[in-house]
């Protein structure tokens, strides 16, 4: 059984392709370090090779796969280091994008807003990682998005896909998923408030926790 059907033409085979080998990468069936093997890739999409190595190269012009001369494309690995680097610069950006997003915030954002933060409860009930962190991703989204800063969301979205590989795994704890939803709903509270300060504030601690707590999950599985 290939993925054929979870593909979307409409919006372009190797941009579709490049969607679903993500989708591997976030579940953890392509692990740091991997190296892609475009023709079991092309079996499993039920495609030729052609749109598998467009695909690849689109991962890697985002900085989630690394291709090595003679050797072939892997799944980015990248160090404690540079992921504690990272989250630092996360937190700036996300903090700048909350405060500027109190100006744009409307009716419908709000709506939107209310819909993610109780899907992502819904998904916590369910303990389903898979499910809250793609909501998660598209509740930080929808901040980018109301900073009307384009810079700032390509940066953030950079600094987001090379830290995928770590984040991934410590959604899977429903602590962890609780923890981060409650932070979120205080968030939005911040914004809909109208308080730019609160809401800079709070988001560069929402995302300085999920650092904590994903230190917290590498400490416990070094142990």
């Amino acid at each position: 059984m290939t993925e054929r059907g979870l593909l979307k033409p409409e919006n372009g085979l190797p941009s579709a392709i490049a969607d679903a080998i993500k989708r591997l990468i976030f579940t953890g069936e392509l692990k740091p370090g991997e190296r892609l093997n475009e023709a079991a890739l092309a079996l499993r999409m039920g495609t030729s090779r052609g749109p598998i190595r467009e695909a690849i190269r689109m991962l890697a012009g985002s900085g989630m796969v690394t291709a090595v001369v003679n050797k072939g494309v892997f799944v980015r690995q990248i160090s404690v280091r540079e992921m504690l680097e990272i989250y630092d610069l996360r937190a700036l950006i996300f903090g700048f994008a909350a405060q500027r997003a109190i100006d744009t915030l409307t009716d419908e954002h709000r709506a939107r807003f209310e819909t993610l933060l109780a899907g992502m409860d819904v998904a916590c009930e369910k303990n389903d990682s898979t499910h809250y962190y793609e909501l998660n991703l598209a509740f930080h989204a929808l901040v980018l998005d109301l900073s009307n800063n384009q810079r700032a969301h390509q940066a953030y979205n950079d600094y987001v896909n090379e830290l995928h590989l770590f984040r991934r795994r410590f959604f899977n704890a429903p602590g962890n998923m609780r923890h981060s939803n409650q932070e979120h709903r205080l968030l939005y509270e911040a914004i809909a408030s109208g308080n730019s300060s609160k809401a800079k504030t709070t988001a560069e601690r929402h995302v300085l926790s999920g650092r904590h707590r994903l230190l917290s999950t590498l400490d416990s599985a070094n142990a």
